[in-house]
């Protein structure tokens, strides 16, 4: 695992598309006892536990389906694009890699050296890169030695730049003891060594800097010239993509909007096995951009994709088809969920839903008819089960008795409400103005099982009189609604990233973060529950011992679960089917790490 340093939306990263056809709660618990049973035992259980991998052959294609096209080809833009982070990641690398087997932090691209100084009470994190890389081009002689100016050029100039309106701006900063701000500076020390200067000791510097950078030789006139706007612009879908440089895995050769992208193994990567041949074995790789799920999952059945991340109601079918070309393997819950939110940001104070959304009964109220039952009965065939909890339990600091007790009891939510002085009138709930209480749910439209989560949520509601709207927008334009125009009453989204350390999700908890939901870009707290978060974020991130560390993070995880900003969905069980013209020797698959197939290769 690479984690980053910042988050960003992903799309349908942690749900599966759902079915149409209801399922009564009787149904799902006799369903789930025996029936899940059975249709688990026809899948393979398959985590990753360290497993050497053994040596490949060359070729073949792989072929899969996305569902978006990319906004752009640009390094910088894939931090806010799920798409183009998808495309761009094939062709970029991290400094580091993260082991959840082992818990430590190992060399990728770079290795690392952390040096405390404490009298200083300062640290330095060296990194040396390894001396086999190279910005290549496609089907070219020219390559481009990556050196320690691309990670600083990237650092200062890219992620530094607030005009670049980069997310790895808000890492580079850290709160002095004194509460004043200090900056993480980088210092090149020779063409494959550089050093982050941290001003005070931290808990997680090799998470602060942890990063995946750009070509210096290409970024740095484009920025020259034509400053950050001029950044955002390069490498667009225009682009011929075989003049983007790759130090990854893959080169993108070729990109027709709607239809697919194709990428060709790129031979002087860095990762190698052990007779010395770089990793994919397969030559060649082909995305089809494929926004209708029913027809990813033909093209499957099909033979037509290598793969298919299965929907609930595909499963039946999956296990059960005579004479299957595939294999279908099983992980346990993802580790993240999407969320409910709603807007708290005071633009909208004369609003009467402003006065609703920034009382916390109201969000505990809301929590309290999220059916969580009938969700996973109906939408889910019970293959999944609640998010309660703040930390997965990958996490040093998760603790099991921290969860979520406001769950689904409606007589509950109203005492919530009436706590507020909202009453029932004829039917309706109203507010202490007499303002009926209605507001719009905005789902995304690539989403069916949004859809599907939101319709149970309005019937739910309108049980005790709240009029539910509910709102399907087109991804990019919900992101400029949430972050732009703040136009937006109530989301359901998901965003990358777990929480597997406690300080990741900096732009998101903390008041200042742009990734902030219900209010972004604080200025100073606007409650005294965020001003605690703010400081317990801080505290958290510069304690050291493990035992205070526990009770600072354990009094975060309580606030933001009893304050409910995000109330968590749903983490649902993961399948996956892979054809069986693959050989699986080297194909694991778990919540921690999901596919782990980087080594796969064809059967003779």
């Amino acid at each position: 695992m690479k984690p980053k340093i910042f988050l960003f939306f992903l799309l349908i990263a942690l749900f599966f598309s759902c079915s149409r056809d209801e399922m009564s709660l009787d149904e799902y618990y006799a369903y789930s006892v025996g029936g899940l049973t059975e249709l688990l035992a026809k899948t393979v259980t398959k985590p990753y536990k360290g497993q050497s991998f053994i040596p490949g052959r060359l070729g073949g294609t792989w072929v899969s389906a996305i569902t978006n096209d990319p906004k752009s080809f640009n390094h910088l833009i894939a931090e806010e694009d799920g798409a183009t982070s998808t495309i761009v990641g094939n062709m970029v690398d991290y400094l580091s890699e993260y082991n959840f087997l082992t818990k430590e932090w190992e060399s990728h691209v770079a290795s690392a050296e952390i040096k405390v100084y404490e009298d200083a009470g300062k640290l330095d994190v060296i990194f040396t890169l390894r001396d086999d890389l190279y910005w290549s081009y496609y089907n070219s002689d020219r390559k481009v030695k990556v050196t320690s100016d691309d990670v600083v050029f990237w650092y200062d100039e890219i992620s530094g730049d607030p005009d670049c309106r980069s997310s790895g701006y808000y890492q580079q900063f850290l709160t002095m003891e004194d509460g004043s701000e200090a900056h993480v500076d980088i210092e090149k020390i020779d063409d494959r060594r550089f050093v982050f200067h941290f001003p005070r000791i931290i808990a997680e510097p090799m998470l602060s800097t942890n990063m995946d950078f750009g070509p210096k030789h290409v970024y740095e006139p484009v920025k020259r010239n034509g400053g950050a706007d001029a950044i955002r612009s390069i490498f667009s879908v225009n682009t011929d993509p075989k003049l983007i440089p790759s130090m990854g895995k893959w080169f993108l050769v070729e990109y027709t909007a709607g239809q697919r992208l194709v990428f060709k193994r790129n031979p002087d990567y860095w990762k190698k096995d052990n007779n010395g041949l770089s990793v994919p074995y397969y030559e060649e790789m082909i995305m089809r951009i494929i926004p209708e799920e029913n027809t990813q999952f033909l093209l499957f059945k099909n033979g037509e994709t290598e793969d298919y991340l299965s929907r609930p109601e595909d499963l039946d079918e999956l296990v059960n088809r005579e004479n299957p070309h595939y294999t279908v393997f099983n992980a346990e819950g993802a580790l993240g969920a999407a969320f409910w939110t709603f807007n708290q940001n005071p633009i909208w104070k004369d609003k009467p839903s402003y006065s609703w959304f920034t009382k916390k009964e109201f969000r505990q109220a809301m929590s309290c008819l999220l059916n969580r039952d009938r969700i996973i009965a109906q939408v889910y065939r019970g293959l999944a089960e609640p998010k309660l909890n703040f930390f997965p339990e990958p996490n040093a600091y998760y603790n099991p008795s921290i969860a979520n007790t406001y769950l689904y009891n409606p007589k509950r939510a109203l005492e919530l409400l009436h706590s507020i002085g909202f009453k029932t009138e004829k039917g309706i709930l109203v507010d202490s103005l007499g303002n009926k209480v209605e507001f719009d749910l905005a789902i995304v439209s690539e989403s069916a099982v949004y859809n599907d989560i939101a319709s149970i949520i309005m019937d739910e509601l309108s049980k005790v009189g709240i009029k539910i709207n509910i709102r399907v927008v087109d991804f990019q334009k919900l992101v400029e609604s949430m972050f732009t125009s703040f136009e937006w009453d109530s989301v359901m989204m998901a965003l990358s990233g777990s929480n597997i350390f406690p300080t990741q999700g900096s732009n998101v908890w903390p008041s200042s973060g742009n990734l902030h939901m219900w209010y972004p870009n604080q200025e100073r707290p606007a409650t005294d529950w965020e001003a605690r978060i703010d400081h317990l974020h801080n505290e958290g991130a510069y304690t050291i011992d493990k035992a205070r560390a526990q009770q600072i993070w354990d009094e975060y995880q309580s606030i933001i679960i009893e304050q409910m900003p995000l109330i968590s969905l749903f983490r649902s069980r993961r399948f996956v089917a892979i054809n069986d013209r693959w050989d699986f020797s080297n194909v694991y698959f778990d919540n921690l790490h999901g596919v782990k197939g980087e080594f796969i290769f064809l059967k003779q």
